[in-house]
């Protein structure tokens, strides 16, 4: 093949949550409008969590569009998908073993059964390997207790990718990572995968999350960061066959909906334009790989010292639990009402459901996070090794 070939990707967290997205139903019928009246070749969406809102976007697409595959996963579904205008050939899904927690309900993360999704496309003669992903919220920066959830969804994503990519002539990933240029969970993606970034500049204006021109921006935060927060990516790479260049990155949808007061999502939109050519992509060296997976393993070695802190404290207010629980047996012909023999019974039911929660979280739960941290710990250890064997790290 002597002819190069054009593409364009797109990427967007639609912030599709039924019933607590503002304008929801409205916005995603402006966005499929509005990948029906632009050009795009791939797009990768996150928070689409109605397979109604995809099956909606996939009807009025279908001619621009005709390809797609939407990933479920979890309760609600993973939220992920990729609409394509060239076939997808295979398909596959890889949930990640840490996602949050159960119990934080109003962060329902757990609930998602998050991972990476991966659609092999054909482009003409070329096999693509499209990866969507959308990792753990980032809800306080200051107090990340979700640090080391996204820091191992990260590596996982890293080696999913480094371990699906053979055959691939190109590579790319779209989605929310939900962590900024210079942070590890970032660092670890493009480092141990070996990926480049199509934005090679975080010049202002590029922000994608909390930007002063989005409406569903907060007041507070646009203040402080008014170009927002860069948290959505495409990545990608070339082969030993193929090189790939960024000839374009925008954000390419406006800040309001047509005739509306409102954007789009609370994410910017992104937009790749790449060219792929025939030729030897240039290694992505990364020497400082040996120096973030460290970083990485410090941080999950942190988090299972936390995690075993935990797993004592919900055992002891267990046991704090069970005392008032064993006095109450035999006390009911104490009680002389029935309004007290009730209320004794609620208090009962209520110290019950209690204890059988923190017996959950101290055993079950705890066990899942634990292996889960030494599982990923290990995994990195020994890639940590691999590298230092090998004196440096060299991407294909």
């Amino acid at each position: 093949m002597s002819e190069e070939i054009a593409l364009n990707v797109l990427s967007l967290n639609c912030w599709g949550i039924p019933y607590v997205s503002r304008n929801r139903i409205a916005r995603m019928n402006a966005i499929s409008d509005k990948l029906v009246n632009e050009s795009y070749d791939i797009v990768c969406l996150q928070e689409l969590w109605s397979f109604q809102d995809f099956k909606m976007i996939r009807a009025k697409t279908r001619e621009k569009l005709p390809h797609s595959h939407y990933f479920f996963s979890g309760v609600f579904g993973s939220g992920i998908c990729i609409f394509s205008r060239f076939p997808i050939g295979d398909v596959m899904f890889h949930k990640w073993p840490l996602n949050g927690y159960v119990h934080r309900i109003h962060h329902a993360d757990w609930f998602g059964g998050k991972g990476v999704g991966l659609c092999r496309i054909k482009v003409r003669n070329i096999d693509i390997n499209v990866y969507v992903a959308h990792l753990h919220a980032e809800y306080c920066r200051e107090n990340d207790e979700y640090i080391a959830h996204r820091v191992l969804q990260a590596f996982d994503t890293a080696q999913f990718i480094r371990m699906t990519k053979g055959g691939a002539d190109a590579v790319i990933l779209g989605g929310d990572l939900n962590t900024e240029p210079q942070d590890l969970a970032y660092r670890i993606i493009c480092g141990v995968a070996g990926l480049s970034d199509a934005c090679a500049t975080n010049s202002i204006g590029l922000g994608t999350n909390e930007c002063a021109k989005n409406s569903y921006t907060d007041l507070k935060a646009a203040s402080k960061v008014p170009q927002g927060k860069r948290i959505d990516y495409i990545l990608y790479i070339g082969s030993k066959q193929f090189q790939v260049d960024v000839c374009e990155f925008t954000h390419p949808f406006p800040t309001r909906v047509p005739d509306m007061d409102f954007s789009y999502s609370d994410h910017e939109a992104i937009m790749a334009s790449f060219k792929l050519s025939k030729g030897c992509h240039g290694e992505n060296v990364r020497n400082d790989t040996q120096t973030i997976l460290k970083e990485a393993i410090k941080i999950c070695e942190t988090s299972l010292i936390n995690v075993q802190r935990q797993r004592w404290w919900y055992l002891g207010i267990s046991l704090i639990l069970a005392i008032p629980l064993v006095i109450s047996i035999g006390q009911d012909y104490l009680i002389s009402g029935v309004a007290s023999s009730i209320g004794l019974n609620l208090l009962r039911l209520f110290l019950t459901a209690v204890l059988c929660y923190t017996l959950f979280m101290s055993t079950l739960w705890n066990s899942l996070e634990k292996n889960a941290l030494k599982a990923g710990c290990s995994a990195m250890e020994l890639h940590l090794v691999k590298l230092t064997n090998a004196g440096n790290y060299c991407s294909r």
